[in-house]
């Protein structure tokens, strides 16, 4: 059975999520993170491709990237892979792929998701316990959208920039948002969307991209029943936490 193509729509911004094969680390020294992001940086300035926020794990790489084109994104990922995994494989010696698969994208909606998801990417080595706080881990877009620092690869999205009339205010602002926990609900919820390639927002905002793409954006069993004691009993009761 062929392959759906992905959902894009030039404009609207996409959580894009890239593993190792096999869960392997795809770093392994400073010189390969700095060298992933020179080549994504100048794949996505090539292919049009909008980034405002990322993170580089271990064996993992998370992006919230817009399009400006049908293909910005695609483009942009086959580029940067292409360079890197010959890079590493020349670095390591080795041979044959790395990534698992194709990269994994969902379209997110802007309004009630696209800040909820920065810090979702932003908080991932806090919930891998390999810092106590994003401003600690090098190798983020928080160095940019929380503290400031210069990055070529971050182009703010106009939901950042709303956060304040100058740099310093929307930092300030945006340092705000992680002083509140992201509810196990909300990380459930982008996880899903992500990992099954569907479409992360309100029901409204699903809606209009299914009408809009002429495709289902999500599973037909999604949410349960609504009128059930332990689905209200969820929803109005979420437990909070990174």
């Amino acid at each position: 059975m062929p392959r759906l193509p992905r959902f894009v729509i030039p404009g609207q911004p996409q959580h894009v999520i890239q593993r190792g094969n096999n869960r392997q680390d795809i770093f392994r020294a400073d010189a390969d993170y700095h060298f992933y992001l020179e080549k994504l940086a100048e794949a996505a300035n090539k292919h049009q491709c909008d980034v405002h926020a990322y993170v580089l794990m271990t064996n993992h790489v998370h992006l919230l990237a817009t399009p400006r084109q049908d293909n910005s994104i695609a483009k942009m990922m086959q580029s940067e892979g292409r360079y890197y995994v010959q890079y590493f494989n020349r670095c390591y010696r080795r041979t044959g792929t790395l990534w698992e698969g194709r990269y994994k994208a969902t379209l997110i909606d802007t309004e009630q998701y696209l800040l909820t998801c920065m810090r979702y990417i932003e908080l991932n080595p806090v919930r891998a316990n390999m810092a106590d706080h994003p401003s600690e881990y090098p190798w983020s877009s928080y160095g940019y959208n929380g503290m400031g620092e210069s990055d070529a690869l971050v182009t703010p999205h106009r939901e950042y920039r709303r956060l304040g009339a100058k740099g310093a205010e929307r930092q300030a602002a945006y340092r705000q948002l992680f002083r509140v926990h992201i509810s196990e609900r909300t990380l459930a919820e982008i996880r899903e969307a992500t990992n099954k390639a569907w479409v992360l927002g309100s029901d409204r905002f699903k809606q209009r991209m299914q009408k809009h793409l002429g495709r289902a954006v999500e599973s037909a069993g999604h949410g349960g029943d609504r009128k059930s004691e332990a689905y209200r009993r969820i929803n109005h009761n979420p437990v909070s936490g990174f």
